[in-house]
């Protein structure tokens, strides 16, 4: 019997283990060479492992979620028993029985152990016909009528991000093996639906299932609603009426104040009261009449009423209480003025003492991919003694010559000039003057590396970072940088980047600008031994130093700071580094024509 190994395979030289994401094949199931057997994930790309030989698989030695080394032993293949079984004659499909829960064609997969062993059963005593193997997710229809496809989470991703849903994406047809949709079909239908060729999708029409005798419902009981209280008594209280009969002219009384008084009974507030009643206080009614002269001979004084508010519910009387009305100001005295409605703050509390505290919490677990970032960023913090430099660059001319041809570029080249690209070609100069801080450490080694490849530091919309490296950046001319960062940036976002797209890095750039920030001290990706990171630019006023004496302007200025492993590179090295990467930028010549390669 001829057993072939599956082994993890190598992604990159600083990638030393892989989590086994999915497994898509099973104890005993059949495998083509080049078919995907399993998913994996690093820290940084997910990926897709194909089968290295024909056969059957006999041994699965790892489950999901384990974190297997490179180049370990992960499945067994007996290959002869894949030769037989592809020179077998394949018997036709048994039909389908609908009648209820069907028996799977397959016995159940054993229990899930860190190792699975298959042992092919004896011949059976008497011939029996083959029955073809039905893969698990394809025998059972789903009850919405889908084939129940199986989808990578690459696929998944790009779906996600088209805003393809899952009823459309199961209609897609797969080039791959037993019909899986690849990313190439996916992407392949991105385009046409874009370019109006992609057929337009209907939802499928479910007929619903027969209408069953429904019994008549119980009639809810009946809950007597509580009579409200009637709220005349107080309206009546509130009102006071002054006889109609002559009377003599008033004497001077001491002004009644026009707020509700008892006797010597305390108010019962509503019982839809708030606990803490100041928030709630309004002012309570009050009567302004307008002053008139002092009449000649006794006048008859009308009937009048209080008016009631009716947005807030006044405070329920006990006993015999009767409000004091508002009383008429003397003749020749000031009127009353109404109370100031307490102060509202949209919303806000207006004390100390009425704030409540919710003590609300809320709890998230971290991904697979932020757990990484965290091992990775606290390893690297405990191997390299790290050392930050800043400098200050005038960036006046980069901004001016982009401003100037970023329109022309775009229409040329069809991708957008950033400021990235920009940096990458300033750092990639002086790179070769400074050869240590494009190497790496091991034991008591300096390995110095010839290529510069320049990792950038992307941002995903799940918040978490990842480094897409572009390689031999050296060798790139603007329109060329251009290119690859926004095609890796583009990748990074839309989950496209493969393994190789992400290793081999030997010094970082960072834009800790794009998020607004000055500056920045950023932490070394190892194994290599610097990495820098750009501000924000703003202009500000600077001093200019000129042959005619010193003047101030208006300049683009921006701050770069610079990480450096200490145990190779110290702070000659790296401070003159930075200082020559900021020199750079600031000769950026205002009339280079960037299409001189044309």
């Amino acid at each position: 019997m001829a057993i072939a190994e599956l082994v993890m395979p190598k992604l990159g030289e600083s990638i030393m283990e892989a989590t086994i994401l999915r497994w898509h094949k099973k104890v005993g199931d059949s495998v083509k060479q080049d078919e995907t057997v399993l998913d994996i994930a690093t820290d940084k790309v997910d990926s897709e492992v194909p089968s290295t030989a024909a056969g059957i698989i006999t041994e699965i030695l790892y489950n999901e979620n384990d974190v297997v080394p490179i180049g370990t032993v992960i499945a067994r293949i007996n290959t002869e028993v894949g030769a037989s079984v592809a020179a077998a004659p394949v018997a036709p499909p048994q039909p389908v029985q609908t009648a209820p829960p069907p028996q799977p064609v397959q016995s159940a997969p054993p229990p899930p152990s860190v190792q699975q062993t298959f042992t092919p059963p004896p011949p059976p005593p008497t011939p029996e016909p083959s029955v073809p193997y039905v893969p698990a997710e394809m025998a059972t229809p789903s009850k919405s009528g889908a084939n129940n496809k199986f989808f990578s989470p690459l696929v998944l991703n790009i779906a996600n991000s088209e805003g393809i849903s899952l009823s459309e994406l199961e209609r897609i047809a797969g080039t791959g093996a037993e019909g899986r949709v690849t990313k190439k079909d996916i992407l392949q239908y991105v385009a046409d639906k874009r370019a109006g060729r992609a057929p337009i999708f209907v939802p499928p029409v479910v007929s619903a299932p027969a209408p069953q005798p429904v019994a008549a419902p119980t009639p809810a009981p009946i809950v007597e609603t509580p009579t409200p209280i009637p709220a005349a008594p107080v309206v009546e209280a509130a009102q006071a009426t002054v006889s109609s009969e002559p009377v003599a002219a008033p004497s001077p009384a001491p002004i009644v104040s026009t707020q509700v008084q008892t006797n010597s009974i305390e108010a019962e507030p509503a019982p839809n009261a708030a606990k803490h009643w100041p928030e709630m206080e309004s002012p309570a009614p009050s009567y302004d009449p307008t002053p008139a002269p002092a009449p000649a001979k006794p006048v008859a004084v009308p009937a009048m009423q209080a008016p009631v508010a009716e947005s807030v519910a006044p405070p329920q009387l006990k006993g015999t209480e009767q409000p004091i009305a508002a009383a008429v100001p003397t003749v020749g005295a000031p009127a009353v003025p109404p109370l100031a409605p307490a102060p509202t703050f949209a919303g806000k509390k207006s004390h100390p003492s009425h704030v409540t505290p919710t003590g609300n919490t809320e709890i998230i677990e971290m991904d697979r991919m932020r757990k990484l970032i965290a091992k990775h960023m606290v390893d690297s913090k405990a191997t390299s003694p790290h050392v930050t430099s800043f400098a200050e660059a005038d960036v006046t001319n980069m901004v001016l010559w982009r401003e100037r041809v970023k329109g022309e570029f775009e229409k040329r080249e069809g991708t957008k000039l950033t400021f990235t690209p920009m940096f990458i070609e300033c750092i990639t100069k002086v790179i070769p003057r400074f050869p240590w801080v494009n190497a790496s450490v091991e034991g008591d080694k300096i390995i110095v590396k010839k290529d510069i490849n320049l990792g950038m530091a992307t941002a995903l919309p799940s918040g978490n970072l990842i480094v897409p490296v572009i390689k031999a950046a050296d060798q790139l001319n603007i329109v060329g940088l251009s290119h690859a960062v926004n095609g890796m940036a583009d990748a990074a976002r839309n989950n496209r980047l493969k393994p190789d797209d992400t290793v081999g890095g030997t010094f970082t750039l960072t834009n800790v600008g794009t998020f607004g920030s000055l500056m920045g001290t950023p932490i070394i990706s190892q194994p290599q031994v610097a990495i820098l990171a750009v501000g924000a630019i703003k202009k500000r006023p600077v001093v200019i130093e000129s042959p005619n004496g010193d003047t101030i302007g208006i300049r683009h200025m921006m701050y770069l700071s610079l990480s450096y492993d200490h145990r190779i590179v110290d702070g000659s090295i790296g401070a003159s580094f930075l200082t020559e990467v900021a020199k750079e930028m600031e000769r950026w010549d205002i009339n280079r024509a960037w299409y001189q390669y044309v």
